[in-house]
């Protein structure tokens, strides 16, 4: 009996040691050393092996467990990193503290006996021994240790807790259960817990077993059909009969076809593999992979071109309206085409002239729905070439372009080389869409990838990393599609030729819906021409109210939702004609949508009319100038970009620095503060071209002139008051004509910009090409006139300005 003793600490980690049980244990940390050579001193070689809560080199009493076992040292062997040691476990004992002792830890520990079953010839208790010992048996010999050693182990315990704790001793179970068996007094519950252990522990050497006798079944099963694969390939070989269908009729096709020399090589080379690899191997699986997509790229088909010039404009008329500058470089390309095969000599050169005759790159720029990719799909058919479309939104892997190489596992061509042999010939029109929303990531930037597919002098020898041999994409018309040009990386942008598509006006999208939209919609709402009826009045105030884009998508929904209306009245027997006037365009389609502005009711004092540009089309804005009593300072208002503001404070100072031509009273700059304000506050604004308009609006407010509301400007202006050209002239035009002003002022080097515009739409203005502020202010102003450089007013003088108090 162990009543109370004091003992070195042996810390173990990640182990528990049980009673009965004799374990190897190493030990090399300095306090554990010392803590055993103490042991070792004494005459009982005891030791207090208890194991640690957590597994750290530093040891101290919180990460020691209570209950741990009072062992004997019995052998010990030094070594260069520390000592070998075998403990057995004597009895189970309890440390009542901890104390430090000469550079390690000691404790007072009393033993912790096991608490007996009440009844020992208990039946139930009998039979949970009993049982223990069979599945402990069982456990031992299906770990693969001998029968007899098993038997021996096993019979040379008798007792219940002594059976229970040499069996948790060789369980394989987590550190943590191991110290809750060793901290279970109770024999009974002891012995319970230890047989569900050795019961899990049966159960996951069986489902291993299984799991084997599976693998080693299914490896035998592929060996034998391996190998009787191999004696029928043999006995084929000695009958001299031909191989299989598949394989040769492969071959025929690859041998049929005119290959360059690389692809050629490469070829044969893999057809070589293919025959000394197995059929069913992965290996002869991705061979095969690889020369069925060479055997269906078109290496040398062509499509036969229509190079009827008029039936291809007729083509392109009756698909779009307007897009009149794309429908001219179709045209010029087949024109060019047409006359390099009519020239003399031609036919001799054979391939020769196909090479010079490479297809074109054309980038569609353009607000969305403008028709970049539909008009692609009508140049194909005007041209009798195979249509591609890939769209390349959101790709962000160079392998999208390039494909994968044959080294990995599933590995596949990529979108260029899917898209030629989609087509089926190498002249194809090739839609790139949407190449603007590339993105860049770990795997490789796509549009960088994009430079040797879309340069004419490179893509007659595309390599993807799928093929590893030359393609050629020279005779390919590729077309690109962007909204956002800045997004196109710039030696991508140098590549391609250019086409704006710049949006089209109310009368063309009048035109529009007539001829397509319209009619597309009747067939989709399942109306006849005759049950539905919309009049051009209708039809104008669902454009200007209830749409505002460059395009018409917005447009064919509008007047989806009309139809959808119709029909429903026609199929509810309510109606069997529907007409759709203006005024009843807000009770089957709701409240408008768009407030467009309109020019303003009269002239004012320091409010001038600008214009500006969209993405979806051009609108005009007012400038408001506010002028109140104050020390000469200038505040800006309405969300103004950092150009904007620029813009003012270049109109300022131009104010400031000619106060005496422009009729603007002395002192009136000193003793007056100026507001400038641009309405729509939770819209930001910015660009160069409002510096005109911030001008009028100073010098107007300032020198009390009121500006004409008839009248609206666009312009860049410089310290020096000179007028520079700006861009979206089209757009902002149109803009100034849908909100009824007619009278344009326009920087003079923009001049050339106004053959945009529609006939119908130069034939009601009246434009004003300007190239100093002077100008400007001459036409802007009520009673103004520019003579010798200065600024003349006539008939009343100037009002006084109203001031706002401070």
């Amino acid at each position: 009996m162990y009543e109370r003793l004091t003992l070195p600490v042996l810390p173990l980690r990640e182990m528990v040691l049980f009673p009965g049980v004799s374990q190897p244990i190493g030990a090399g940390r300095p306090a554990t050393l010392r803590a055993i050579e103490a042991a070792l001193k004494s005459q009982s070689h005891l030791i207090f092996a208890v194991s640690q809560r957590e597994n750290v080199d530093q040891v101290t009493p919180g990460i020691l467990y209570t209950t741990g076992t009072i062992a004997k040292i019995s052998q010990l062997q030094r070594g260069i990193g520390g000592v070998q040691l075998m403990l057995h476990g004597e009895v189970r004992g309890t440390a009542l503290h901890y104390q430090d002792a000469s550079g390690h830890l000691e404790a007072v520990v009393r033993e912790a006996a096991d608490l007996p079953p009440l009844d020992e010839q208990n039946q139930a208790f009998v039979a949970l021994y009993r049982e223990a010992r069979e599945r402990a048996s069982d456990l031992g010999r299906k770990s693969g240790l001998p029968e007899d050693v098993v038997k021996q182990v096993l019979d040379g315990v008798t007792e219940p807790g002594r059976f229970a704790d040499l069996v948790a001793g060789y369980l394989e179970i987590k550190p943590s259960d191991r110290q809750s068996l060793l901290e279970t007094l109770g024999v009974e519950d002891r012995l319970r817990r230890v047989l569900v252990h050795v019961q899990r522990q049966i159960g996951m050497l069986d489902a291993q077993e299984d799991i084997k006798s599976q693998v080693q079944e299914e490896l035998g099963e592929r060996q034998r059909e391996m190998y009787l694969r191999e004696q029928l390939k043999a006995i084929h070989k000695e009958l001299g009969e031909e191989e299989e269908a598949g394989d040769d009729d492969l071959k025929t096709r690859l041998k049929a076809l005119e290959l360059p020399e690389a692809a050629r090589k490469e070829v044969d080379r893999e057809l070589l593999r293919l025959e000394r690899a197995n059929k069913d191997s992965m290996e002869g699986q991705v061979i095969r992979t690889f020369l069925e997509t060479v055997a269906e790229l078109p290496w040398n088909q062509r499509s036969e071109e229509s190079l009827d010039l008029e039936r291809a404009a007729t083509v392109l008329e009756e698909d779009h309206f307007g897009l009149q500058e794309v429908k001219d470089q179709v045209l010029e390309f087949l024109a060019v085409r047409k006359l390099r095969l009519e020239t003399p000599g031609a036919q001799s050169k054979g391939n020769e002239d196909d090479k010079q005759a490479k297809g074109p790159i054309l980038l569609f720029i353009g607000p969305p729905g403008v028709g970049k990719t539909s008009i692609a799909k009508s140049i194909a058919r005007a041209m009798g070439r195979p249509y591609v479309r890939i769209s390349l939104g959101g790709a962000r892997d160079e392998a999208d372009i390039r494909g994968h190489r044959r080294t990995y596992v599933g590995a596949m061509p990529g979108r260029i080389i899917q898209g030629m042999k989609q087509a089926g010939a190498k002249n194809p029109v090739f839609l790139l869409d949407e190449v603007d929303k590339l993105g860049v990531s770990f795997q490789g930037d796509p549009a960088s990838a994009l430079l040797e597919v879309l340069d004419p002098a490179q893509n007659d020898s595309f390599t993807d990393h799928y093929l590893g041999v030359p393609f050629d994409l020279s005779e390919v018309l590729f077309i690109a599609t962007a909204n956002f040009p800045q997004n196109i990386p710039g030696p991508l942008m140098d590549r391609m030729e250019t086409v704006t598509f710049a949006g089209y006006t109310e009368r063309e999208k009048q035109e529009i819906a007539r001829r397509y939209l319209i009619p597309r919609q009747l067939q989709e709402n399942g109306l006849t021409a005759e049950q539905l009826t919309i009049t051009d009045d209708a039809l104008q105030a669902v454009i200007s109210s209830y749409t505002r884009e460059a395009g018409v998508r917005q447009l064919e929904r509008e007047i989806g939702k009309v139809g959808r209306k119709a029909a429903r009245k026609i199929a509810g027997k309510e109606a069997s004609i529907v007409n759709v006037t203006a005024a009843d365009v807000p009770t089957l389609i709701g409240r408008p949508k768009v407030h467009p502005e309109r020019k303003a009711g009269a002239d004012d004092v320091g409010v001038a009319t600008g214009m500006y540009y969209t993405p979806v089309g051009g609108d005009i804005m007012f400038v408001e100038a506010s002028v109140m009593r104050g020390k000469g300072e200038l505040t800006l208002t309405g969300q103004l970009g950092d150009v904007m503001k620029e813009s003012a404070r270049a109109a300022w100072t131009y104010a400031k620095s000619h106060a005496d031509s422009l009729g603007i009273p002395e002192g009136r700059l000193q003793d007056s503060d100026v507001h400038v304000h641009v309405p729509a506050g939770a819209i930001p604004k910015d660009g160069p071209s409002a510096g005109v308009t911030m001008a009028t609006a100073l010098v107007s407010a300032l020198s009390g002139r009121p500006a004409r509301h008839d009248l609206a400007m666009t312009g860049e202006v410089t310290l020096r008051g000179k007028v520079l050209p700006i861009g979206g002239v089209k757009e902002k035009v149109l803009g100034a004509v849908r909100a009824g002003i007619q009278t344009i002022i326009l920087p003079k080097e923009n001049g050339r910009d106004l053959e945009d515009l529609p006939a119908e739409v130069r034939q009601t203005l009246d434009v004003h090409l300007v190239s100093d502020l002077g100008e400007v202010l001459s036409l802007a102003l009520r009673g103004a006139r520019f003579e010798a450089g200065h600024l003349v007013f006539e008939g009343d003088a100037p009002k006084e300005p109203k001031m706002v108090g401070r």
